[in-house]
């Protein structure tokens, strides 16, 4: 699912300690999931207080189907060098150029190119998240699995 998604919740904690997240587009690398934002965001200046975060992804939209999810639990550091954040502007271009979401007017016809100039500007930084801990779900088990328990319940009642 990682590496279909390109879409994910990140979740970090405000000042007084409260969850909040937004839905941002990433990038898989060696386990790491790579994302971007501008220094203005909350979410930056949270994450340079405390690296404590977590990342939620759906197989909705992805050649897996709906019903699977997995979250995980882990740290966030910022990068701000201009060497890391060409890096992942050329990966994140790249994946987005390559979508086959036919109804997503953002990314149909887009220019790697020119959407990594776009995205090269002073005031953006790279998000590096390193996973610690995975709660997968898989629909499909679970279905089978309340199937069979209702079975079960049928045949005893």
């Amino acid at each position: 699912m990682v590496n279909t998604a390109g879409e994910c919740v990140f979740i970090w904690a405000n000042k007084s300690g409260h969850p909040i997240g937004v839905i941002t587009a990433y990038v898989p690398v060696d386990g790491k999931i790579w994302m971007t934002a501008t220094r203005e965001r909350v979410r930056i200046k949270a994450i340079a207080r405390d690296g404590r975060s977590s990342v939620v992804m759906t197989s909705k939209g992805t050649p897996m189907g709906g019903g699977k999810t997995v979250t995980y639990k882990g740290h966030t550091v910022i990068h701000d060098d201009a060497e890391t954040k060409l890096w992942m502007y050329n990966l994140l271009a790249a994946g987005m150029a390559m979508s086959q979401d036919e109804g997503n007017a953002f990314t149909k016809g887009l220019n790697p190119e020119l959407f990594v100039k776009f995205l090269d500007t002073p005031e953006r930084v790279v998000l590096e998240f390193t996973p610690e801990m995975s709660i997968p779900f898989d629909g499909d088990k679970m279905a089978a699995g309340t199937a069979a328990a209702c079975a079960q319940f049928a045949a005893e009642s």
